[in-house]
């Protein structure tokens, strides 16, 4: 048996020593790697497209050509005035002025005038009344043009003095006791407005406001105590129409009334046995609705409608009345037959039977409306070319109370007014041609039958 000694695993040394630490330095750049070997890159394998090439070839267009002309917009003057002279010294005057372009407003005036002087009639050594006469008419008007309305106005003023022409000057008659009795001189002075609501789309309801007034009177007397013992007449109304368009209809309708007062010397007085007193008044209330429709690329147009009147005079009498108009465009408005039927109640007034007569004496019952029965007419239209247009026209009638004129049977160069129911037929032919905007040609030819009851 043999004992070994060893050292033991942990040896423990104890001692002295000097060692030098380096002092550390900053490094200022980032780390990065620094290897020498490159990655290989990784190869992407997309799918395969394939595409046959083609080849586009164009056909040649000519370049468009625009007409132009050195000519700009043509100028538009502001006014234009007419003068001349005939015969028996009738001087003839007319002015027309107006603002020229603009997109807001517009305005003007227009002023006629014709007169005739020295106009003595003799026959067999007799000498008549002269047919002296003078017409002078007034209009201002004004438009103001917005995106949303449009507002008119019209103002007008007229006067026609004229002499009561034909009687014999050596008979001292009622109709020929003084100069002043022979002469007459009727003035009217009225005015419009007009407003008219636009949406801008059809497709929306629009509408139009129109009220209007005119006041009419004859030559007042020189005497004081008869200043009211002349004729005077006020006319007044308003209207509205509304319409909306759905689709390829257009639905319309118009509320309207209508007012004339008439009025001669005093009520339930005489003054002469010849000239008494005279007060009327005419009211007319209207209601008209309808349909418009168009089909077949707007060539078919057909309008259905009615109008209801309402006659407020000495009784009260409604009226109903057709509207009904069918037409068609063929080959492009070569040709456009029409046919339809209408009615209405016209509005007898002073002032309008003036204008028609005015050697005209108004007496009690002299201002019934006029009640157009029924009119119905039918024809063709159309354009034989872009020069060159026509129309022709067949109509029949039947008027009830439309007013007549026949001689006074004492008051041999005045008229008075009677009333019968008259049938009227029309037959009328017309075509015009139009080189350009300065010459146009129109041709009319017309053929009435009256028949009374």
């Amino acid at each position: 048996m043999t004992n070994v000694l060893a050292q033991p695993d942990q040896i423990t040394v104890i001692g002295k020593g000097q060692r030098e630490i380096e002092p550390a330095t900053r490094l200022l750049n980032s780390p990065k790697i620094l290897d020498s070997i490159q990655s290989t890159p990784v190869p992407s394998y997309p799918i395969l497209f394939f595409q046959a090439p083609t080849k586009i070839i164009l056909d040649t267009i000519e370049a468009a050509t625009v007409e132009t002309s050195s000519e700009k917009l043509k100028k538009l003057y502001p006014f234009y005035t007419r003068l001349g002279i005939g015969t028996a010294l009738m001087p003839l005057g007319e002015l027309y002025f107006n603002s020229t372009r603009s997109r807001a407003y517009h305005y003007g005036l227009h002023t006629q005038h014709l007169s005739a002087f020295k106009t003595k009639i003799s026959k067999e050594d007799i000498d008549y009344l002269t047919a002296n006469f003078d017409r002078t008419n007034v209009l201002l008007f004004g438009n103001i043009i917005q995106d949303n309305y449009r507002l008119k106005s019209k103002f007008n003023y007229n006067t026609d003095g004229f002499q009561y022409y034909g009687a014999r000057k050596t008979i001292d008659t009622l109709i020929n006791q003084a100069d002043s009795a022979n002469k007459q001189r009727f003035q009217s002075i009225g005015g419009e407005l007009t407003f008219e609501g636009l949406n801008g789309d059809t497709s929306a309801f629009n509408y139009a406001i129109n009220t209007r007034y005119n006041y009419f009177f004859t030559k007042p007397f020189k005497a004081d105590s008869l200043d009211k013992w002349n004729s005077r007449e006020h006319s007044a109304g308003i209207n509205f129409k509304g319409w909306y368009r759905y689709q390829h209809e257009t639905f319309y309708g118009d509320l309207g009334l209508r007012f004339n007062g008439f009025r001669h010397g005093i009520a339930d007085s005489v003054l002469s046995a010849l000239d008494s007193g005279m007060v009327t008044n005419n009211t007319i209330i209207d209601f008209a609705p309808g349909v418009l429709t168009q089909m077949f690329d707007n060539r078919l147009k057909v309008e259905v409608g009615a109008k209801f009147s309402l006659d407020i005079y000495s009784k009260t009498r409604p009226y109903l009345y057709p509207k009904v108009e069918i037409k068609y465009s063929m080959f492009n408005d070569i040709f456009i037959p029409y046919v339809g039927i209408n009615g209405e109640l016209k509005q007898n007034s002073f002032r309008r039977f003036s204008e028609l007569n005015p050697f005209i004496q108004i007496v009690q019952d002299s201002l019934r409306n006029e009640n157009n029965l029924f009119n119905f007419y039918g024809g063709i239209k159309g354009t034989l070319s872009k020069r060159i247009s026509f129309n022709a026209m067949a109509s029949f009638g039947r008027h009830i109370g439309m007013g007549l004129f026949v001689n006074d049977s004492i008051k041999i160069n005045t008229f008075k007014v009677v009333y019968d129911t008259v049938s009227i037929m029309k037959v009328e032919g017309s075509l015009s041609y139009q080189l350009d905007e300065k010459l146009k040609i129109d041709g009319i030819g017309r053929f009435y039958s009256y028949q009374t009851n």
